[in-house]
């Protein structure tokens, strides 16, 4: 692995600080007229140069939107805010849940988000080799060579769960791919991100790299069974890593 990627913690107080100022400074722009629902927003360099950050830390806090439905990204077109959900009204109205659809709840813990992704992610393979077509995987295969190229921690956790949430994409399914959002947006949240940071080195990103290889050569292969193998042994080694247990 390069020894310039930035694998060690940093100052963890002062980098949440720093989010949380970046993720209002982007909520706060989208509240200006000029950036509605349906509005483009400025490309990467504008933004990070608007708000005095690295292009990394921007990629993150977009990421961090779109996890939590707040904007949309298409490749080769740009960066757009979210229409609201009609039917996130209605609710409301009703008197049902207040949570937007697709936002994860702010407590969910790193074990909780681990166990959620364990009971899930495995099951995946099924529904992607039945329905997933050529697109599908290439957005997989995009992905995680940006992960395998990605120079920070932070562009690394990016790529990593677009690759995760890509793969839940490919499935063709729209209720699973809205609970896997959801996991999506929970592991955008501060405290799993600590905790990644806090356990990160460059032997265990080379691991991740090599699993999600193994992973993407069995959906590729159209092999179910061989990416849940895959899956299951991926998870079951980040929990271990992440929390010092088996399951």
């Amino acid at each position: 692995m390069s020894g310039s990627r930035s694998m060690l913690p940093g100052s963890h107080s002062v980098r949440s600080a720093r989010d949380a100022a970046l993720d209002a400074g982007l909520a706060a722009l989208m509240q200006e007229p000029a950036y509605g629902p349906g509005a483009r927003l400025p490309n990467e360099r504008t933004l990070a140069e608007r708000f005095q950050v690295s292009r990394s830390a921007l990629r993150a806090a977009l990421a961090r939107l779109e996890g939590r439905g707040r904007i949309l990204r298409i490749m080769g077109s740009g960066t757009y805010v979210a229409q609201p959900s009609q039917e996130s009204g209605a609710a409301n109205a009703a008197g049902k849940s207040s949570r937007p659809p697709g936002r994860a709840p702010g407590d969910a813990s790193p074990q909780e988000i681990m166990q959620a992704r364990m009971l899930i992610e495995p099951q995946l393979p099924v529904l992607v080799v039945a329905n997933a077509n050529g697109a599908d995987l290439d957005r997989i295969g995009a992905a995680m060579r940006s992960a395998e190229r990605a120079e920070t921690l932070e562009d690394f956790e990016v790529w990593d769960g677009r690759f995760h949430q890509a793969i839940a994409d490919a499935t063709h399914n729209r209720l699973v791919i809205e609970i896997y959002r959801i996991v999506t947006d929970a592991r955008n949240h501060a405290e799993w991100g600590a905790l990644k940071r806090r356990n990160a080195t460059p032997v265990r990103r080379a691991q991740r790299e090599a699993e999600h290889k193994a992973i993407y050569a069995a959906l590729q292969s159209r092999d179910a069974d061989g990416a849940r193998r895959a899956f299951d042994a991926h998870l079951h080694r980040v929990n271990r890593n992440l929390f010092g247990q088996p399951a």
